[in-house]
């Protein structure tokens, strides 16, 4: 196959590919002995494993060529990025170019595993592993270290299997390593290791062997580390030629193939039967490149489907307002709407940091639930936001329905690659085969002189993220409908929670606190809520404005208008994406004027984004510029109390604002 492509360069490298050559022994070693039972999450080298699982020349050249009947994404990712869901084969869920990420998916859904098995819900006399594939270079990233940390603190059933041939891209291991994969897993403590002659297939072979009978039976971590030689590319993009030298002759003396031919003739087998072989794999090789060539290319009308997975959750149902009904503030509501998922689906688990059973977290948002549900399903992580995120991914693929928690809004940037590049991109790039249930809570938000590190707002960045979703209420009843309804959602949703209403306690708030709904409440994503109406008769003589906010803005607008409320309309989006475009743009237009108002620094804001959408799609119904107010744009929140009242909008500056828009 390798040959192949290189002989046929002009069209097998319009997409950038690497092939496995050099690397073929530890890969088959390590895809035949798999079950069905089991998950893998190959880099993207692992076109023999693959082979060596059951897939065919043909289906990989599919990929390769970015075909409409590619199995794994239709043409919509690149060769050697498989995600597989087949009857008989291990589940491969998709995962990124896996350099070093793969390391907390994969991580992740043996973690699920073990979770599962815990509970009595995975019941398997094969006691499913995962296998989780890396190149060498890749192992010195700190995700490689924030999984194996979680592998070995777990005892979680996982191979890591690393394949060492000494080269970065241009960079080799002298220069990139202190230490190679073996031995810095030595410093995990409870990491089984093995080393094997990746170019050995018998000696790659029974240490895979070994190295799955170990998962298996122990259901503990092991690491394999495999030295190959690097017969290919590179990628296509960067080859061999151009800085290899006499390296590349060193490496050929260990060429797999070679080395399996010459043991097989050691052994009694013959020149005549290996060559019939031989010319058998190339005109099988031959004969599906042919039929990959005429086959027909991506569709392109189907290019913008699988964004997300269907939602589950439509209507709004249960009882908002149960009669005799008790109030309870929003973290209270929250808690117990986490506290009944729990109670129903024995899937479902709740892991973060400080939430478990001694503090049940920062906030208490999570007090008792340790103590009802046990440890297995309510823990403390390390601090470790990544594999908090991550992990989720892997969880949601082998069946567990993670809930996780980010400390707060400012301490989501190390997970932020995990987010972009695992679970944003799965459902769209798998073509729904592998869409990621996974709820992120987060804290937000500034009041009371948190500082610079525990009051950021995050949600622009987090919008320009495709393929996730973002909700943002405002009080305790939307608190319990929206986080049931992102659990049950079956995409990733980051759930931000403003600190400031979490108790009612900051001036303005007392209506964040509400009675609280019944179990069975439930509000879809994506539906906004106006919460203050303008009187029609305002509306109709052209003096009425539409407040279109959310979370702490909502009680701004509602104290800065309370002098005129007649005049006001405000609408709280409650889930940002997906945006309630339909009430947005009905409300714009029948008031012509419109304020965009949020906590986050204006300049370059969702808000702005917002406004900038509204100018455009309701231009001819407005009567006065889209009027935009925020924070002041400022890179930090200033711990001092003054400092931080100074920068943020507050229910003053946005009544001064609002008299601005009426009267223009």
């Amino acid at each position: 196959m390798a040959d192949m492509y290189d002989e046929n360069r002009e069209v097998c490298s319009r997409y950038v590919h690497s092939t496995s050559r050099g690397h073929e022994a530890i890969q088959l070693a390590a895809g035949m002995q798999l079950k069905p039972c089991d998950y893998a999450s190959p880099y993207y080298r692992d076109e023999s494993m693959l082979l060596g699982m059951g897939l065919e020349p043909y289906e990989l050249m599919l990929q390769l060529m970015a075909k409409r009947d590619d199995p794994f994404s239709g043409g919509r990712t690149y060769y050697g990025h498989p995600s597989l869901k087949r009857e008989g084969f291990p589940t491969i869920p998709h995962q990124s170019s896996a350099t070093g990420m793969q390391a907390i998916p994969a991580t992740g859904m043996a973690h699920g595993i073990a979770y599962l098995e815990s509970q009595g819900i995975l019941k398997s006399d094969e006691n499913p592993l995962v296998l989780c594939s890396l190149g060498d270079g890749s192992v010195t990233e700190g995700e490689v270290a924030e999984a194996f940390q979680m592998a070995v603190l777990k005892k979680l059933p996982v191979i890591y299997l690393v394949q060492d041939n000494d080269w970065g891209i241009s960079a080799t291991g002298k220069e990139m390593r202190a230490m190679d994969a073996y031995e810095y897993a030595a410093g995990f403590k409870g990491m089984e290791r093995m080393a094997v002659d990746g170019a050995d297939f018998v000696d790659s072979y029974l240490g895979m062997k070994k190295a799955i009978d170990h998962v298996r039976k122990k259901r503990s971590p092991i690491l394999v580390h495999a030295k190959c030689p690097l017969l290919g590319h590179h990628t296509s993009g960067v080859r061999r030629e151009w800085y290899r030298g006499e390296d590349l002759e060193l490496h050929r003396k260990s060429d797999p193939i070679e080395r399996l031919r010459q043991y097989l003739l050691e052994t009694g087998e013959s020149e005549e039967v290996l060559e019939q072989a031989q010319e058998r794999a190339t005109a099988r090789v031959t004969k599906d490149y042919e039929r990959a060539i005429s086959a027909p290319s991506a569709d392109v009308d189907d290019f913008d489907t699988h964004e997300f997975a269907p939602a589950t959750i439509t209507e709004e149902s249960g009882v908002r307002s149960p009669q005799n009904g008790e109030k309870v503030v929003m973290v209270d509501a929250a808690l117990h709407a986490v506290d009944e998922l729990l109670k129903k689906h024995p899937e479902a688990l709740f892991y973060g940091q400080d939430v478990g059973r001694r503090l049940g977290g920062v906030f208490r948002e999570a007090a008792t639930l340790a103590q009802k549900y046990g440890d297995e399903r309510v823990f403390n992580t390390p601090i470790q936001e990544a594999y908090i995120v991550g992990s989720t991914a892997g969880m949601s693929a082998v069946g567990a329905k993670p809930i996780v928690e980010i400390q707060f809004a400012d301490y989501i940037w190390p997970a932020m690659n995990q987010l972009v590049e695992e679970l944003s991109k799965s459902c769209y790039l798998s073509k729904g085969k592998f869409p990621i249930q996974s709820l992120i809570r987060v804290p937000i938000g500034a009041y009371g002189g948190g500082g610079p590190y525990h009051s950021g707002s995050v949600e622009s960045t987090l919008l320009t993220i495709r393929g996730i979703k973002v909700v943002y209420p405002s009080n305790a009843a939307d608190m319990k409908g929206l986080l049931k309804a992102s659990f049950y959602d079956p995409n990733p949703v980051v759930l931000l929670e403003h600190k400031g209403l979490y108790w009612s306690k900051v001036p303005g708030t007392g209506e964040a606190k509400t009675v609280e709904p019944d179990e069975d409440y439930i509000i879809p994503l994506g539906k906004a809520n106006i919460v203050q109406q303008a009187s029609e008769e305002n509306i109709a003589a052209g003096g009425a404005a539409v407040v279109i906010t959310y979370g702490m803005g909502v009680y701004w607008a509602k104290e800065a208008s309370r002098d005129f409320s007649e005049q006001i309309t405000i609408v709280d989006l409650r889930t940002l994406n997906p945006i309630d475009w339909d009430i947005i743009a009905s409300e714009v237009k029948k008031h012509n004027r419109a304020f965009v108002l949020t906590e986050e620094p204006l300049l370059n804001s969702f808000a702005e984004s917002l406004a900038g959408r509204i100018s455009k799609e309701c231009f001819r119904y407005l009567d006065a510029p889209v009027w935009t107010f925020g924070a002041a744009n400022l890179p930090a929140i200033a711990l001092n109390a003054d400092l931080e009242k100074m920068m943020l909008p507050n229910a003053d500056k946005v009544k001064t604002e609002l008299r601005k828009l009426l009267t223009f």
